[in-house]
């Protein structure tokens, strides 16, 4: 049963957030650098150390990690959501509606 909606337009949004996602990591990854190294701040009262253990949490929640109890890496959630968007087109739905939008656009060399 053919579908309504248009996966091929999905698919392509899903690279447009993943491409902006990945030039968002970066500067998180910074921030998290910075964040680690003032825990290292002597004589650091432990409330304040509790908040950037948080905000070195909140990162790793959004660009991945590496889980503690078990060191197995996660994506993060941000990159979890664009998989599951991913993983819910039925399959080969993209592939049939690239190939009927490309075979639009060419010539036919039989009239």
């Amino acid at each position: 049963m053919p579908i309504k909606w248009n996966a091929l337009m999905v698919s392509e949004a899903m690279d447009m957030v993943e491409e902006y996602v990945n030039q968002a990591i970066e500067p998180m990854e910074q921030a998290k650098l910075v964040a680690t190294e003032a825990r290292k701040i002597a004589n650091l009262p432990g409330y304040i150390d509790q908040h950037l253990v948080r905000l070195i949490s909140e990162i790793e929640r959004i660009t991945g990690g590496v889980m503690s109890w078990n060191q197995q890496p996660y994506p993060g959630n941000v990159r979890a959501a664009i998989t599951s968007v991913r993983e819910s087109i039925p399959s080969g739905t993209v592939e049939s509606e690239r190939q009927k939008a490309n075979s639009g656009k060419q010539l036919s060399l039989v009239s």
